[in-house]
């Protein structure tokens, strides 16, 4: 694939204890993370789906993970990602390990990748503080978490062998998802907030060509849309879309690409060669906003040519 590879960092310390103290890192890659699951995405059953639980996984499918260490873990993630219209909850049990010893299990309403949080500040609806959960000093009532989007994560430490516990994953309808992280690198998908004071973004983990291809703002709805540089008339505006590029899942990291606000017959189809593409969308809670496009992988030629065409410094795009 084209796709360029993610290094995933975990920050425990950073995140789980207010963003300021000591981090450790562990690494390995996202798409390595993404290719153990994803290919055996859950059909029907009468039962209930179980396997082990590595230290550093990923976790698309409804069912039960039980973690047992062999050795001291000192370090570990695992990354759980539903359908874009889904929220995933989360319930431990069997759960035995050491808090004493600092053993850790720690939940948290989003990912980190790259050392990067998404949904970031600026778009997630909870502050910081409570979008993570630690089980050692609130016990998490009954065990259960729920997110707010697609992508979830556990930060846990186990120092003991034969110690850990068991997690069992399950997918809920969104009718409204916000800021989402795609499971592929091509679709479509309709974005929409009703009555909402929000911001909302689609996150896309590769060079993609992107196109918008219906927009409805203010009350107003059409299929042609104008595009405008960042800074122009949409600058005025409290409902628009934006589309953003860069190296980072952190929208408020990422630079824009093109604003869309109102409607002119304009192109709307554009390739973007980096590591991340995001549509985001800013609402004022006046109107129900709604944005549809679809996306695709570029290929690898493509993939150059757009980088040979840079037009901006933080990523390539045509």
């Amino acid at each position: 694939m084209a796709a360029k590879m993610f290094i995933v960092i975990l920050l425990f310390y950073a995140v789980f204890n207010g963003l300021d103290t000591h981090m450790q890192q562990n690494e390995v890659t996202f798409d390595q993370l993404l290719s153990r699951t994803l290919v055996n995405k859950r059909e029907p059953w009468d039962f209930v789906y179980s396997r082990p639980l590595r230290c550093f996984d990923m976790v698309a499918t409804e069912g039960q993970f039980t973690f047992s260490s062999d050795h001291a873990h000192p370090n570990c993630g695992v990354f759980f990602i539903g359908e874009p219209n889904e929220v995933i909850s989360i319930e431990l049990s069997m759960v035995d390990i050491d808090c004493s010893q600092g053993d850790i299990i720690k939940m948290f309403d989003g990912w980190i990748l790259n050392g990067d949080i998404f949904p970031s500040s600026l778009d997630h609806s909870l502050p910081m503080s409570e979008r993570y959960v630690d089980y050692c000093t609130s016990g998490m009532a009954k065990g259960l978490f729920q997110s707010s989007q697609n992508v979830a994560m556990m930060l846990f430490r186990v120092h003991t062998a034969r110690k850990g516990f068991s997690v069992t994953l399950k997918k809920h309808i969104n009718p409204f998802p916000c800021n989402i992280i795609s499971q592929t690198p091509a679709g479509s998908f309709t974005m929409v907030i009703p009555h909402q004071r929000r911001n909302c973004s689609f996150s896309i983990i590769y060079p993609v060509e992107i196109q918008i291809t219906k927009l409805s703002l203010d009350q107003s709805q059409s299929n042609d849309v104008a595009l405008e540089r960042p800074g122009s008339d949409c600058a005025d505006s409290d409902d628009f879309v934006v589309i953003l590029g860069g190296n980072a899942i952190d929208t408020s990291k990422m630079l824009p690409v093109t604003d869309l606000c109102f409607f002119l017959e304009s192109q709307t189809q554009m390739k973007i060669g980096c590591d991340n593409t995001a549509v985001r969308m800013v609402a004022s809670g006046r109107y129900i906003n709604s944005v549809s496009f679809q996306y695709r992988l570029l290929e690898h030629n493509e993939l150059l040519k757009v980088k040979e065409n840079t037009v901006e410094d933080f990523c390539s795009l045509k």
